[in-house]
């Protein structure tokens, strides 16, 4: 609920889009409207027509809300290691608002911040020796491991390893598993601890993409 601190602040576009953001957190991007971003702000519907033109506009830059928390690639840094944290940070901020997978690709308006994020990322790959095409191919594979990872880690919902280990001890108890062979040859490994966290196998398919990249296809 609005405070009277937050009534008394003037509205810009970047409350409203703070708003909005803050509204798809907790409920998902169908959440999102005129209405429900005035009701955070504490203003009228109406007010928010004077920032911001319509709903619409407000998906476009929820989307780049999110790209503005991704870490940029550091130029300075050996080229693998600076897409490495790229992609830490793109996962991070994605997982914070995973909502943004269902609007990433379906909008056709592409904002600033995800435009420096792409840029920056393609001249890491460019100043590496890549050429135009292959540093293209391989921002979208990076993308696309990112965003498939993240997919898979909310409808996984197992937070830590122990969860790991306790679905593994679980299929293991089942009778009904037996035809599972290779499936409890894995849960044994696993449910015998410990098990990867989401951390380590994030980082263990990310450095086999970074290191199957190279300048020229060589």
């Amino acid at each position: 609920m609005p405070t009277d601190r937050t009534r008394r602040q003037p509205l810009s576009p970047e409350r409203v889009v703070a708003a909005a953001v803050s509204v798809a957190d907790r409920g998902g991007v169908a959440e999102v409207s005129m209405r429900k971003v005035a009701e955070v702000l504490g203003v009228e519907a109406m007010a928010l027509y004077h920032h911001v033109p319509n709903k619409d506009a407000i998906l476009n830059r929820i989307v780049d809300a999110v790209f503005a928390e991704i870490d940029a690639p550091d130029p300075a840094q050996p080229w693998r290691q600076a897409l490495a944290e790229c992609s830490r940070s793109a996962r991070q901020a994605i997982a914070r608002h995973s909502w943004v997978l269902g609007l990433v690709e379906s909008r056709e308006h592409v904002g600033p911040a995800r435009l420096r994020h792409i840029d920056a990322v393609l001249g890491v790959l460019l100043e590496a020796g890549f050429s135009a095409i292959e540093a293209v191919q391989a921002t979208a594979l990076l993308d696309g491991y990112v965003y498939g990872f993240v997919l898979q880690e909310q409808q996984q919902r197992i937070d830590v390893p122990a969860d790991t280990e306790l679905a593994a001890s679980a299929l293991l108890a089942d009778p009904s598993s037996d035809d599972l062979p290779h499936l409890r040859v894995v849960a044994q490994a696993v449910a015998a601890g410990p098990a990867p966290s989401h951390d380590d196998t994030f980082d263990h398919g990310l450095q086999i993409i970074l290191g199957g990249l190279v300048p020229g296809g060589a």
